[in-house]
Protein backbone atom coordinates (compact mmCIF):
# COMPACT_ATOMS: atom_id res chain seq x y z
CA UNK A 1 0.00 0.00 0.00
CA UNK A 2 1.56 3.58 -1.20
CA UNK A 3 2.15 5.46 2.15
CA UNK A 4 4.06 9.30 2.10
CA UNK A 5 6.98 7.41 3.04
CA UNK A 6 6.72 5.72 -0.22
CA UNK A 7 6.05 8.45 -2.05
CA UNK A 8 9.14 10.63 -0.02
CA UNK A 9 11.34 8.04 -1.22
CA UNK A 10 10.35 8.20 -4.78
CA UNK A 11 10.49 11.75 -4.61
CA UNK A 12 14.18 11.74 -3.28
CA UNK A 13 15.43 9.10 -6.10
CA UNK A 14 17.20 10.47 -8.97
CA UNK A 15 18.91 8.24 -11.32
CA UNK A 16 21.62 8.79 -13.74
CA UNK A 17 19.65 6.71 -16.51
CA UNK A 18 15.51 6.93 -17.92
CA UNK A 19 13.36 6.34 -15.39
CA UNK A 20 10.00 4.45 -16.46
CA UNK A 21 6.53 5.11 -14.65
CA UNK A 22 3.62 2.59 -15.48
CA UNK A 23 0.17 3.61 -14.38
CA UNK A 24 -1.99 0.77 -15.26
CA UNK A 25 -6.18 0.50 -14.40
CA UNK A 26 -6.70 -3.03 -13.78
CA UNK A 27 -10.35 -2.63 -12.49
CA UNK A 28 -11.93 -6.58 -12.71
CA UNK A 29 -15.26 -5.18 -13.46
CA UNK A 30 -13.72 -3.48 -16.47
CA UNK A 31 -11.66 -6.12 -17.99
CA UNK A 32 -9.89 -9.27 -17.56
CA UNK A 33 -6.37 -9.47 -16.82
CA UNK A 34 -5.57 -10.73 -20.43
CA UNK A 35 -7.07 -7.63 -21.79
CA UNK A 36 -5.03 -5.15 -19.43
CA UNK A 37 -1.90 -7.28 -20.14
CA UNK A 38 -2.31 -6.56 -23.50
CA UNK A 39 -2.89 -2.79 -23.43
CA UNK A 40 0.22 -3.06 -21.10
CA UNK A 41 2.48 -4.15 -23.82
CA UNK A 42 1.26 -1.55 -26.67
CA UNK A 43 1.57 1.28 -24.01
CA UNK A 44 5.10 0.02 -23.13
CA UNK A 45 5.65 -0.32 -27.33
CA UNK A 46 4.34 3.53 -27.98
CA UNK A 47 6.91 4.93 -25.32
CA UNK A 48 10.34 3.41 -26.17
CA UNK A 49 10.79 1.63 -23.15
CA UNK A 50 14.00 0.05 -22.73
CA UNK A 51 13.91 -3.64 -23.23
CA UNK A 52 15.29 -4.36 -19.39
CA UNK A 53 12.70 -1.97 -17.82
CA UNK A 54 9.96 -3.50 -20.85
CA UNK A 55 10.85 -7.02 -19.71
CA UNK A 56 10.84 -6.43 -15.61
CA UNK A 57 7.08 -4.76 -15.64
CA UNK A 58 5.39 -7.52 -17.69
CA UNK A 59 7.16 -10.22 -15.95
CA UNK A 60 5.81 -8.38 -12.76
CA UNK A 61 2.50 -8.51 -14.34
CA UNK A 62 2.83 -12.21 -15.09
CA UNK A 63 4.31 -13.72 -11.95
CA UNK A 64 3.98 -11.60 -8.79
CA UNK A 65 0.45 -8.90 -9.31
CA UNK A 66 -2.41 -10.63 -7.86
CA UNK A 67 -5.36 -8.46 -9.81
CA UNK A 68 -7.07 -8.01 -6.93
CA UNK A 69 -6.73 -4.40 -6.90
CA UNK A 70 -8.14 -2.20 -9.15
CA UNK A 71 -4.96 -0.53 -10.24
CA UNK A 72 -1.40 -0.42 -10.10
CA UNK A 73 2.06 2.08 -10.12
CA UNK A 74 5.29 0.95 -11.49
CA UNK A 75 8.58 2.38 -11.10
CA UNK A 76 11.37 1.01 -13.12
CA UNK A 77 14.80 2.06 -13.67
CA UNK A 78 16.90 -2.19 -14.17
CA UNK A 79 20.57 -0.35 -15.01
CA UNK A 80 20.29 1.04 -11.87
CA UNK A 81 18.45 -1.96 -10.21
CA UNK A 82 15.64 -0.18 -8.83
CA UNK A 83 12.02 -1.49 -9.34
CA UNK A 84 9.31 -0.76 -7.11
CA UNK A 85 5.31 -1.28 -7.34
CA UNK A 86 2.39 -0.56 -5.52
CA UNK A 87 -1.13 -2.09 -5.92
CA UNK A 88 -4.12 0.56 -5.51
CA UNK A 89 -7.69 0.07 -4.85
CA UNK A 90 -8.88 2.66 -6.54
CA UNK A 91 -9.15 3.19 -10.28
CA UNK A 92 -6.61 5.91 -12.20
CA UNK A 93 -6.07 6.46 -15.88
CA UNK A 94 -3.44 4.28 -17.44
CA UNK A 95 -0.35 5.60 -18.62
CA UNK A 96 3.53 5.04 -19.31
CA UNK A 97 5.99 7.59 -18.92
CA UNK A 98 9.55 8.03 -19.60
CA UNK A 99 11.66 10.69 -17.58
CA UNK A 100 15.04 11.71 -17.93
CA UNK A 101 16.14 10.69 -14.64
CA UNK A 102 13.11 10.87 -11.79
CA UNK A 103 9.81 8.40 -11.25
CA UNK A 104 6.71 10.72 -12.73
CA UNK A 105 5.01 11.37 -9.08
CA UNK A 106 2.15 13.74 -10.46
CA UNK A 107 -0.78 11.07 -10.53
CA UNK A 108 0.84 9.76 -7.03
CA UNK A 109 -0.07 12.93 -5.39
CA UNK A 110 -3.11 13.34 -7.15
CA UNK A 111 -3.86 9.48 -5.61
CA UNK A 112 -3.28 10.65 -2.20
CA UNK A 113 -5.08 13.68 -2.11
CA UNK A 114 -8.23 12.79 -2.98
CA UNK A 115 -8.45 8.88 -1.59
CA UNK A 116 -5.23 9.15 1.01
CA UNK A 117 -6.09 8.59 4.87
CA UNK A 118 -9.76 8.70 5.26
CA UNK A 119 -11.12 8.48 9.02
CA UNK A 120 -14.88 7.02 9.50
CA UNK A 121 -16.85 7.07 12.92
CA UNK A 122 -19.94 5.20 13.49
CA UNK A 123 -21.55 6.81 16.43
CA UNK A 124 -24.64 5.87 18.58
CA UNK A 125 -25.61 5.83 22.22
CA UNK A 126 -22.96 3.73 23.58
CA UNK A 127 -19.77 3.77 21.44
CA UNK A 128 -18.68 4.00 18.14
CA UNK A 129 -17.10 1.74 15.66
CA UNK A 130 -14.09 3.51 13.82
CA UNK A 131 -12.26 2.79 10.24
CA UNK A 132 -9.08 4.02 8.53
CA UNK A 133 -9.15 4.02 4.89
CA UNK A 134 -5.85 4.48 2.65
CA UNK A 135 -6.61 4.79 -1.16
CA UNK A 136 -9.80 3.20 -1.20
CA UNK A 137 -8.49 -0.06 1.56
CA UNK A 138 -9.35 -0.37 5.00
CA UNK A 139 -6.10 -0.47 6.69
CA UNK A 140 -7.45 -0.44 10.69
CA UNK A 141 -11.10 -0.60 12.32
CA UNK A 142 -11.31 -0.92 15.91
CA UNK A 143 -14.61 0.05 18.24
CA UNK A 144 -15.50 1.32 21.76
CA UNK A 145 -18.02 0.59 23.87
CA UNK A 146 -19.45 2.93 26.73
CA UNK A 147 -22.06 1.84 29.61
CA UNK A 148 -25.41 0.89 28.71
CA UNK A 149 -28.27 3.04 28.25
CA UNK A 150 -31.09 2.11 30.23
CA UNK A 151 -34.23 3.48 30.15
CA UNK A 152 -35.87 4.88 33.22
CA UNK A 153 -39.76 4.38 33.77
CA UNK A 154 -41.24 7.34 35.47
CA UNK A 155 -42.56 6.85 38.90
CA UNK A 156 -39.44 4.04 38.90
CA UNK A 157 -36.20 2.92 39.88
CA UNK A 158 -33.71 0.74 39.37
CA UNK A 159 -33.66 -2.64 40.42
CA UNK A 160 -30.25 -3.26 40.30
CA UNK A 161 -28.60 -3.79 44.28
CA UNK A 162 -25.98 -2.72 45.99
CA UNK A 163 -23.96 1.02 44.99
CA UNK A 164 -24.40 0.19 41.50
CA UNK A 165 -28.10 0.43 42.33
CA UNK A 166 -28.15 3.62 43.66
CA UNK A 167 -25.85 5.07 41.06
CA UNK A 168 -28.51 3.97 38.54
CA UNK A 169 -31.53 5.66 40.09
CA UNK A 170 -29.81 8.50 40.00
CA UNK A 171 -28.07 8.78 36.15
CA UNK A 172 -30.52 10.49 33.89
CA UNK A 173 -30.36 8.26 29.94
CA UNK A 174 -29.19 11.68 28.77
CA UNK A 175 -26.20 11.86 31.19
CA UNK A 176 -24.82 8.16 30.32
CA UNK A 177 -25.26 8.88 26.65
CA UNK A 178 -22.84 11.82 26.98
CA UNK A 179 -20.55 10.05 29.27
CA UNK A 180 -20.57 7.68 26.45
CA UNK A 181 -20.52 10.27 23.87
CA UNK A 182 -17.26 11.70 25.30
CA UNK A 183 -15.27 8.32 25.85
CA UNK A 184 -16.18 7.67 22.41
CA UNK A 185 -14.69 10.92 21.24
CA UNK A 186 -11.82 10.66 23.19
CA UNK A 187 -11.08 7.55 22.12
CA UNK A 188 -11.79 8.60 18.01
CA UNK A 189 -9.45 11.31 18.32
CA UNK A 190 -6.49 9.18 19.50
CA UNK A 191 -7.36 6.35 16.79
CA UNK A 192 -7.38 9.14 13.93
CA UNK A 193 -4.14 10.41 14.97
CA UNK A 194 -2.44 7.21 15.17
CA UNK A 195 -3.68 6.48 11.52
CA UNK A 196 -2.95 10.00 10.40
CA UNK A 197 -6.47 10.75 9.30
CA UNK A 198 -6.55 13.51 7.20
CA UNK A 199 -10.36 13.82 6.47
CA UNK A 200 -13.08 12.59 8.91
CA UNK A 201 -17.02 10.61 8.08
CA UNK A 202 -19.42 10.44 11.04
CA UNK A 203 -22.10 8.47 10.44
CA UNK A 204 -25.52 7.92 12.60
CA UNK A 205 -28.78 9.27 13.21
CA UNK A 206 -28.33 13.61 12.93
CA UNK A 207 -29.05 13.92 16.92
CA UNK A 208 -26.10 11.28 17.89
CA UNK A 209 -24.11 13.18 15.24
CA UNK A 210 -24.75 16.54 16.48
CA UNK A 211 -23.69 15.66 20.11
CA UNK A 212 -20.64 13.26 19.02
CA UNK A 213 -19.11 16.68 17.18
CA UNK A 214 -19.84 18.83 20.25
CA UNK A 215 -17.28 16.31 22.10
CA UNK A 216 -14.57 16.08 19.22
CA UNK A 217 -11.56 18.29 19.57
CA UNK A 218 -11.43 21.80 17.16
CA UNK A 219 -8.68 20.12 15.42
CA UNK A 220 -10.93 17.09 14.30
CA UNK A 221 -13.79 18.65 14.00
CA UNK A 222 -12.19 21.36 11.33
CA UNK A 223 -11.51 17.71 9.76
CA UNK A 224 -14.75 16.53 9.23
CA UNK A 225 -16.25 16.35 5.63
CA UNK A 226 -19.21 14.90 5.54
CA UNK A 227 -22.35 13.12 7.96
CA UNK A 228 -24.47 10.09 6.67
CA UNK A 229 -27.49 8.08 8.13
CA UNK A 230 -26.18 4.93 8.89
CA UNK A 231 -26.69 2.23 11.92
CA UNK A 232 -23.66 0.60 13.84
CA UNK A 233 -23.71 -2.86 11.92
CA UNK A 234 -23.20 -1.73 8.46
CA UNK A 235 -20.34 -3.45 6.43
CA UNK A 236 -17.38 -1.71 6.13
CA UNK A 237 -17.42 -2.26 2.51
CA UNK A 238 -21.04 -0.05 2.39
CA UNK A 239 -18.77 2.43 4.59
CA UNK A 240 -16.12 2.43 2.39
CA UNK A 241 -19.04 3.05 -0.20
CA UNK A 242 -20.17 5.95 1.34
CA UNK A 243 -17.03 7.17 2.28
CA UNK A 244 -15.80 7.64 -0.97
CA UNK A 245 -19.20 8.72 -2.70
CA UNK A 246 -19.19 12.02 0.34
CA UNK A 247 -15.89 12.26 0.23
CA UNK A 248 -15.02 13.00 -3.62
CA UNK A 249 -18.07 15.16 -3.80
CA UNK A 250 -16.85 17.40 -0.20
CA UNK A 251 -13.49 17.25 -1.87
CA UNK A 252 -14.91 18.60 -5.27
CA UNK A 253 -16.62 21.73 -2.92
CA UNK A 254 -13.30 22.07 -0.72
CA UNK A 255 -11.06 22.66 -4.45
CA UNK A 256 -14.13 24.87 -5.31
CA UNK A 257 -13.83 26.76 -2.18
CA UNK A 258 -9.58 26.66 -2.49
CA UNK A 259 -9.62 28.40 -6.32
CA UNK A 260 -12.04 31.14 -5.13
CA UNK A 261 -9.04 32.08 -2.98
CA UNK A 262 -6.45 31.48 -4.96
CA UNK A 263 -8.02 33.96 -7.31
CA UNK A 264 -9.44 36.78 -4.54
CA UNK A 265 -5.61 36.99 -3.25
CA UNK A 266 -3.65 36.68 -6.33
CA UNK A 267 -5.65 39.53 -7.84
CA UNK A 268 -5.32 41.33 -4.49
CA UNK A 269 -1.28 40.59 -4.30
CA UNK A 270 -1.81 38.71 -1.10
CA UNK A 271 -0.42 35.50 -0.87
CA UNK A 272 -1.37 34.21 -4.42
CA UNK A 273 -0.18 33.79 -7.98
CA UNK A 274 -1.68 32.48 -10.86
CA UNK A 275 -0.45 31.22 -14.42
CA UNK A 276 2.73 29.21 -15.01
CA UNK A 277 5.29 31.57 -14.96
CA UNK A 278 4.55 33.27 -12.29
CA UNK A 279 3.82 29.82 -9.95
CA UNK A 280 7.16 28.49 -11.12
CA UNK A 281 8.77 32.20 -9.21
CA UNK A 282 7.07 31.19 -6.18
CA UNK A 283 7.79 27.63 -6.36
CA UNK A 284 11.84 28.54 -6.60
CA UNK A 285 11.37 30.72 -3.77
CA UNK A 286 9.85 28.63 -1.11
CA UNK A 287 6.88 30.30 -0.82
CA UNK A 288 3.92 27.85 -1.83
CA UNK A 289 1.67 26.72 0.91
CA UNK A 290 -0.38 25.27 -1.48
CA UNK A 291 0.45 24.14 -5.57
CA UNK A 292 -3.30 23.57 -7.18
CA UNK A 293 -3.17 22.46 -11.13
CA UNK A 294 -5.86 21.03 -13.46
CA UNK A 295 -5.30 17.42 -13.75
CA UNK A 296 -3.54 16.17 -16.71
CA UNK A 297 -2.00 19.78 -16.94
CA UNK A 298 1.60 19.79 -18.11
CA UNK A 299 4.14 21.96 -19.72
CA UNK A 300 7.53 22.69 -21.45
CA UNK A 301 10.08 24.29 -19.85
CA UNK A 302 13.56 25.36 -18.79
CA UNK A 303 15.32 24.19 -15.61
CA UNK A 304 18.57 26.00 -14.22
CA UNK A 305 21.80 23.89 -14.03
CA UNK A 306 23.12 25.67 -11.45
CA UNK A 307 20.14 26.26 -8.84
CA UNK A 308 17.02 24.57 -10.03
CA UNK A 309 14.85 27.67 -11.50
CA UNK A 310 12.07 26.72 -13.34
CA UNK A 311 10.39 28.76 -15.69
CA UNK A 312 8.28 28.65 -19.09
CA UNK A 313 10.25 31.38 -20.67
CA UNK A 314 13.45 30.91 -22.46
CA UNK A 315 16.56 32.76 -21.46
CA UNK A 316 20.68 32.65 -21.87
CA UNK A 317 21.53 32.60 -18.21
CA UNK A 318 19.61 32.42 -14.84
CA UNK A 319 19.10 35.49 -13.08
CA UNK A 320 19.99 33.84 -10.08
CA UNK A 321 22.90 32.18 -10.47
CA UNK A 322 23.86 32.78 -14.08
CA UNK A 323 24.17 29.21 -15.30
CA UNK A 324 22.91 27.86 -18.14
CA UNK A 325 19.07 26.00 -18.24
CA UNK A 326 17.84 22.73 -19.47
CA UNK A 327 14.67 22.53 -21.62
CA UNK A 328 12.41 19.90 -19.66
CA UNK A 329 9.82 18.35 -21.41
CA UNK A 330 7.17 19.04 -18.03
CA UNK A 331 8.18 22.26 -15.81
CA UNK A 332 4.60 20.54 -13.84
CA UNK A 333 5.99 17.70 -12.94
CA UNK A 334 9.39 19.42 -11.84
CA UNK A 335 7.64 21.81 -9.66
CA UNK A 336 5.06 19.23 -8.23
CA UNK A 337 8.14 17.42 -6.69
CA UNK A 338 9.67 20.65 -5.29
CA UNK A 339 6.83 21.49 -3.62
CA UNK A 340 6.01 17.88 -2.21
CA UNK A 341 9.84 17.89 -1.28
CA UNK A 342 10.03 21.14 0.84
CA UNK A 343 6.76 20.13 2.83
CA UNK A 344 4.36 21.57 0.32
CA UNK A 345 0.75 20.53 -0.47
CA UNK A 346 -0.23 19.55 -3.45
CA UNK A 347 -3.87 19.98 -5.31
CA UNK A 348 -4.63 17.75 -8.45
CA UNK A 349 -8.22 19.31 -9.51
CA UNK A 350 -10.76 17.44 -12.12
CA UNK A 351 -12.51 19.81 -14.31
CA UNK A 352 -12.11 22.95 -12.75
CA UNK A 353 -13.29 25.71 -14.66
CA UNK A 354 -12.14 29.16 -12.98
CA UNK A 355 -8.49 27.76 -12.94
CA UNK A 356 -8.72 26.41 -16.09
CA UNK A 357 -9.14 30.17 -17.41
CA UNK A 358 -6.29 31.37 -14.91
CA UNK A 359 -3.62 29.38 -16.88
CA UNK A 360 -4.63 25.96 -15.40
CA UNK A 361 -2.21 26.38 -12.39
CA UNK A 362 -1.55 28.83 -9.55
CA UNK A 363 -0.35 28.84 -5.60
CA UNK A 364 -1.41 29.71 -2.39
CA UNK A 365 1.99 31.25 -0.42
CA UNK A 366 2.99 31.58 2.71
CA UNK A 367 4.01 34.63 2.51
Amino acid sequence: MLTNSDLQELLKYEAQHPVLSVYLNTDPTQGSADVYKLKLRSKLKEADVPSADAAEVERFFDQEYDWVGRSVAVFSCMTEGFFRAYPISVPIRSRVRINATRPHVKPLANLLDSFGYFGVALIDKQGARLFSFHLGALREQEGVLGEDVQRIKHGGGSQAGGRRGREAQRVLPKETTERNMKEAAEFTAQFFTEHKVRRVLIGGTDDNIARFRNFLPKTWQSLIVGTFPSSMTASHTEVLNKAMEIGQKAELEREARLVDMLVTNASKGQAGVLELDETLGAVHEGRVLTLLIQEGFKAPGYRCQGCDYLTAESAQACPFCNEQFDEIPDAVEHAVRKVLSEGGEVEVLDENETLKQHGNIGALLRY
